[in-house]
């Protein structure tokens, strides 16, 4: 029986989602159709550019992301801070830059002044407004459904894009969110589309590792903000460059051609996770078979199963194999 999403998405439990898209039966969104010859590369453009537009405007940020030629994995984290911080206009603000709004709330954003009764109309759908541009339901909604009509403008055709609305798993851990990040950004090098990280084009490691070089981090990404403390600043809870030496080695693990050695750099983070390395690789290469509807240790499991007040813990056994 399928989850409703209201009951999937939970941000008291974890604010960070892994988030996939797949095309209907032979449909292409990206790449080259080994039938029919015919090139649909420009479309990753279509999907970065409007995906990055979108982490600009919701109050959710990007943490990685992976076009591939018939399918998206994303990671998301919703920032309900930002959400509650912005005000009515800058709301408003944000909402049109996506969609027209209604006539009130354009004579509030031009300044002229409204009876009580107008303002408490304005309020009620600003505040509409604002729970839209935290979830992730109304993101994906929004990405998925302007390169749909883009498709099938261009290949002269209606109907379905897209299989479903999307399938989206629970990071609830720092552990879940580290395997889902290199599992994401590894995509491309799993499915031999690239060799190297560096290679894989229209990818979150991409991005990362240009702004590297210039020891910058990518402003359209959440940004790394190193080891977990007390006054901790909004970010990802690992290290950049301790995150990328573990991308590298990964992915010189999981290739036949190259077994690898595990480099002394990278063991500390799967230290502080506590995950053995032969698990990690199992984590990395098959985190979409190895998780349903959540994804994080044991504990973490049981915690959000009993907030969603579920009787059954999904993926327990695979957490307490993978994660022990």
């Amino acid at each position: 029986m399928v989850t409703p999403r209201r009951n999937l998405i939970s941000v008291s439990n974890t604010p960070y989602y892994h988030c996939i898209s797949r095309c209907v039966r032979r449909a292409f969104l990206c790449g080259q159709d080994p039938l029919t010859g015919r090139s649909y590369e420009h479309r990753r453009d279509w999907v970065e550019k409007k995906l990055l537009q979108l982490g600009r405007i919701f109050c959710i940020d990007v943490c990685a992301y992976a076009v591939m030629s018939n399918h998206t994995h994303l990671v998301l984290h919703i920032d309900i801070a930002k959400a509650n911080r912005l005000n009515n206009k800058a709301i408003l603000i944000r909402w049109h830059k996506l969609f027209k709004s209604t006539f009130l709330c354009q004579r509030f954003l031009n300044g002229e002044l409204l009876t009580q009764t107008e303002l408490a109309a304005v309020n009620a759908r600003v505040n509409l407004y604002r729970e839209r541009l935290r979830s992730i339901s109304w993101f994906m909604r929004v990405l998925n459904e302007s390169i749909a009509r883009k498709a099938n403008q261009e290949d002269e055709c209606k109907g379905r894009f897209w299989e479903g609305r999307f399938k989206s798993q629970a990071l609830l851990d720092e552990a879940a969110l580290a395997a889902c990040l290199a599992y994401v950004d590894l995509n491309p090098v799993r499915a031999k589309a690239a060799d190297l990280p560096e290679q894989s084009d229209y990818t979150s490691i991409k991005s990362r590792i240009n702004a590297a070089q210039n020891n910058k981090q990518p402003k359209s990404l959440m940004r790394f903000a190193g080891k977990p403390r007390k006054h901790m600043p909004k970010g990802l809870p690992f290290e950049l460059k301790t995150y990328l030496q573990l991308v590298d080695w990964t992915g010189r693990s999981i290739r036949e051609d190259k077994p690898g050695n595990i480099p002394e750099n990278a063991l500390p983070i799967l230290e502080r996770l506590d995950i053995c390395t032969d698990n990690w690789l199992t984590l990395t290469t098959s985190f979409t078979r190895s998780f349903k509807n959540t994804a994080g240790k044991e504990q973490a499991i049981t915690a959000y199963a009993n907030h969603m007040k579920r009787k059954r813990r999904s993926s327990i056994s695979t957490s307490r194999a993978l994660f022990a």
